[in-house]
């Protein structure tokens, strides 16, 4: 019981020393909030402005939002007195280490971002890239999916597209025999 009322006497010490700051932080975490909203929608205007792909601008989305959100929060727990550098090295040595384990992943996912804005080529077309030749059918973020005939599906890594040549035959003509 005794404990209890020295937690609660150090709470009330706390307090009345660190009160004001306790409000400033409260204040950093309503407007911030607010502002990466507001921030997020207005680029989130400026991405589907500029015609890109909806999949890459919801991602782009969330990405923005959770960094912006990040930065808030860091700035709240400063405001209270933590000792935000050592959360900024966790945050550093973390997106090494997923960085690092993802490699393969995130060169896909670029790559797949390289594919949808600068269009080397569109779905339909005939293309020969990353070793495989066939129409496209589907431009996804991590990978492009094509059909080689035959009923054959090809699922070729963007990165492979991307790192090397890229060959378009054109529009798919059909198949079929008359």
């Amino acid at each position: 019981m005794q404990s209890i009322q020295v937690l609660i006497d150090n709470a009330v010490i706390y307090l009345k020393d660190n009160g004001i700051n306790l409000v400033y932080a409260i204040i950093i975490l309503i407007l911030g909030k607010w502002l990466a909203r507001f921030l997020t929608k207005i680029s989130i205007r400026a991405i589907l402005k500029a015609k890109v792909n909806a999949t890459l601008a919801s991602f782009f989305k969330n990405v923005i939002y959770y960094v912006l959100l990040t930065f808030v929060v860091l700035a709240a727990l400063n405001e209270i007195g933590v000792q935000t550098t050592s959360f900024l090295a966790i945050l550093g040595a973390a997106g090494l280490a997923i960085g690092l384990a993802l490699q393969g992943s995130l060169a896909n996912f670029s790559a797949g971002v390289m594919l949808i804005l600068f269009q080397p080529f569109k779905v339909g077309e005939d293309v020969e890239a990353g070793g495989a030749r066939g129409t496209v059918k589907e431009i996804q973020i991590f990978s492009t999916i094509m059909d080689g005939g035959d009923n054959i599906k090809i699922i070729v890594p963007n990165s492979k597209i991307t790192s090397d040549k890229i060959i378009i035959r054109g529009e798919k003509i059909s198949n079929s025999t008359p």
